[in-house]
């Protein structure tokens, strides 16, 4: 269920301003009835001002004068036209200044232990450009003597779930690239010496 913008701040404006009681003020902001009562006993949330959810177009004076008279309704919020912040768009993914050396070692390292993936796979992962993993692949990178490979989700480049992620995707997609060469062999006479 979707909750009001600042539930606690709502809350205590509900309980000072309405006679709704505890459990219709709990479900509408997504707490725990018992919570709501220390609000209403100023024990919790004594520095919080309310915020008034009828000015915030978030809920109706008519709909909590319906649920005021019946103590088994529950408020429930407008619908808005408002637009809604959405999920970020993948982008480039940023590096902090304090990490960027560590991303040769990451390379490296991933070169190392998954040589199935590919540079785009690297880049994406990393946050690198093709450049500097062929550079990195071929030891003419600038830094080359000092690179020494080292995991990049202990480096803090990725998480271990896109690392896993990232390998059974490329894993996926070679095992579909061998499946097919053997019935191609197959299909050949076999060479008789």
């Amino acid at each position: 269920m979707a909750l009001p913008l600042m539930p606690k701040a709502t809350a205590v404006w509900l309980v000072e301003n309405t006679a709704l009681t505890f459990e219709q003020v709990a479900d509408f902001c997504g707490l725990h009835p018992l919570e709501v009562q220390a609000i209403a006993d100023g024990e919790v949330a004594a520095g919080i001002v309310g915020l008034d959810p009828v000015a915030n177009s978030q809920v109706t004076r008519a709909e909590i004068e319906r649920c005021e008279a019946d103590c088994d309704g529950r408020l429930k919020l407008t619908v808005t036209d408002i637009p809604q912040p959405r999920a970020k768009q993948k982008g480039a993914r940023y590096t902090p200044v304090s990490k960027r050396q560590d991303r040769p070692d990451a390379i490296a390292w991933l070169i190392k232990h998954h040589p199935e993936l590919s540079d785009a796979a690297i880049s994406k992962l990393i946050g690198t450009t093709k450049p500097t993993i062929q550079s990195v692949r071929d030891k003419s990178h600038w830094n080359a003597a000092n690179i020494k490979p080292r995991n990049p989700v202990t480096l803090g480049m990725c998480t271990e779930a896109e690392l896993e992620k990232i390998v059974a995707l490329s894993g996926r997609s070679r095992s579909v690239v061998h499946d097919e060469e053997p019935v191609a062999a197959m299909d050949e006479p076999a060479a008789e010496e």
